[in-house]
């Protein structure tokens, strides 16, 4: 299949998949191939029940009920891109925005260079994001971004754990470390929004984050205006 099949194939699939496992699935899904990446982006996901849940500030339990399910539904998931892609997955992440009932997908295909579609301002918007990352931890050791389409812009770091986040993590605080840095970089990445708008000429929508502890990484999508 090409680009296109692929990307259609692989997000009716998700599609289908979070329908039956959540009881409603997504009002849309929208798969992008940009190697190393598969971004699969959520909108209008948000089951009655959840929605009950979050009115009455119970949030949380959302999360902690969407883990449960994803746990299953990663397996099932990347067994399915490998199969369709004929290529392996090396990592899988997922992150939600509740308020505004998206998701997002990360998943990082093994042996591909990165396509560094370029875009302008790039050195700028990357020294946003380290001055966040000095904010919030370190300066990275190292960090790069393109765009994965026309409205989703990808900011990796590597080397950004300080030794007291890594030592939370040997003792076992890995999804509580998780949280705080989750909500800390989300309030500064929009408390930044700003900046980065003005960096990119575009407006910021929705961003989503995700970490590989074991690798020391992170991954920042940040959605743009149409």
């Amino acid at each position: 299949m090409n680009k296109i099949a692929v990307e259609k194939d692989i997000g009716s699939y998700i599609g289908r998949l979070l329908r039956e496992n959540f009881g409603r699935g997504p009002g849309h899904v929208l798969a992008t191939l940009s190697y190393p990446f598969l971004a699969v982006h959520l909108s209008n996901f948000l089951s009655p029940i959840e929605k009950s849940l979050i009115a009455n500030n119970n949030s949380i339990y959302v999360h902690k009920t969407r883990d449960l399910v994803m746990e299953t539904l990663m397996n099932d998931i990347i067994t399915y891109i490998e199969l369709t892609m004929n290529q392996k997955v090396k990592e899988f992440f997922y992150d939600w925005n509740l308020d505004c009932l998206t998701g997002m997908f990360i998943i990082r295909l093994d042996g591909h260079q990165c396509d560094h579609v370029s875009y302008p301002n790039k050195e700028n918007v990357e020294r946003e994001m380290i001055e966040i990352s000095e904010i919030a931890q370190k300066e990275p050791e190292e960090i790069y971004s393109h765009m994965l389409n026309k409205r989703q812009l990808i900011l990796v770091r590597k080397g950004i754990l300080i030794r007291i986040e890594k030592e939370f993590i040997r003792l076992g605080f890995k999804e509580n470390l998780m949280i705080a840095k989750r909500n800390l970089e989300k309030t500064l990445l929009k408390e930044r929004r700003k900046h980065f708008e003005g960096h990119l000429n575009r407006k910021v929508i929705d961003e989503f984050t995700f970490w590989n502890f074991e690798e020391d990484s992170s991954y920042i999508i940040l959605i743009l205006d149409s």
